[in-house]
């Protein structure tokens, strides 16, 4: 079992927070398919304690989405502990802190990964959650391996953890690039070796280059790690949670899913869409996640284009109508393994 805090998962795979993409019906879409923890999208502390619609939103926790994280990121650290508590309240069930984000604006700000420039304040940080909130929910924090390969930044990151498990952290999410890298290289496996052997039976999860459920499986037994957050490798693709499932059970993976089976995938995806977005953004929401989608299907290609062209849910429809009908004698499917690479540059964990 993955344990986190009072929590345990009987699979040890986890949906990340992915900013753009795992809102509600992304989530809905992961436990459909066998993942048992998900976590939203990040969120700005200030935007969770600001009165307005944002914040309506962000702490608005549907019934049927448990158990869930909030993952929060800012500059702040007087904001971290109202901001957390105000999650907690809301019905959110662990709080992640953000300490991994690459994206160059989020840096500029002083946000996500720049505080792994300075564990001072990233530990503070850490603290001042805790305290708001670590009695009654448990705190994790997702990071980086370091701003760059530098000695000092390897240094900072190990203060880091050990200060974030000594304030009470129940478990850290370890992405195997730096800050600097964003998504370019490959994710250094051997490094979640050597911070899995230094915190020794606390919980460590593995993130970084997870597009298939085989790669899911060598991470966690090639470097000792209790879990792993799936995240660019989910999009579109909520069948990795089963396929991990199976072979965590030690079973063959089921066949890649039929046509059948991914126009109801899409079309439950859409409907939710709606229901938390309203047509207009549920359409342009949904063009996104159409291009990887599309790219389970035989003719791929064709498929992506007329999701991109979609502007109304009849359109939409008319997508599923055309290059989904189960009675068309399509091409099987063919599993497709490391298919993240064409992930819009805006899927940031």
């Amino acid at each position: 079992m993955l344990t986190i805090g009072s929590f345990q998962f009987e699979v040890p795979f986890v949906q990340a927070a992915l900013s753009g993409y795992s809102d509600l019906a992304m989530r809905r879409q992961a436990r459909r398919h066998g993942c048992p923890y998900t976590i939203n999208e990040v969120v700005l502390d200030k935007t969770v304690v600001e009165k307005g619609k944002k914040q309506r939103r962000i702490l608005n926790v549907a019934e049927d989405d448990h158990p869930v994280g909030g993952q929060l990121m800012g500059a702040d650290p007087e904001l971290f502990g109202p901001a957390a508590a105000a999650m907690a309240e809301a019905g959110y069930d662990i709080i992640d802190i953000n300490f991994g984000c690459p994206v160059k604006k989020v840096l500029g700000r002083c946000r996500g990964g720049f505080h792994l420039s300075q564990p001072d304040v990233a530990i503070d940080i850490i603290r001042r959650v805790y305290d708001a909130v670590g009695k009654t929910h448990p705190v994790t924090v997702k990071m980086r391996r370091g701003m760059d390969d530098t000695p000092e930044s390897e240094r900072n990151f190990f203060e880091i953890l050990d200060g974030a498990f000594s304030s009470g952290v129940s478990a850290v999410t370890v992405h195997g690039r730096t800050v600097r890298q964003r998504y370019i290289g490959p994710s250094q496996w051997p490094f979640l070796t050597k911070v899995k052997k230094h915190v020794g039976d606390r919980t460590i999860l593995g993130s970084g280059d997870l597009f298939s459920a085989k790669a899911c499986l060598s991470m966690i037994s090639e470097t000792g790690v209790d879990g792993v957050t799936i995240a660019r490798g989910c999009i579109g693709h909520p069948w990795i949670f089963q396929d991990c499932i199976a072979l965590h059970q030690d079973k063959a993976l089921p066949p890649p899913p039929s046509i059948a089976q991914q126009r109801e995938a899409i079309a439950n995806h859409f409907a939710d869409a709606i229901e938390v977005h309203g047509d207009t953004l549920a359409c342009r929401i949904m063009r996104k996640f159409g291009i990887k989608y599309a790219e389970h299907h035989p003719h791929d290609l064709d498929v992506r284009n007329a999701f991109v062209a979609v502007k109304s849910p009849q359109d939409f429809h008319a997508v599923l109508d055309k290059w989904y009908d189960p009675n068309t004698d399509w091409p099987a499917p063919i599993r497709k393994e490391g298919h993240g690479d064409l992930v819009a540059a805006g899927a940031t964990t």
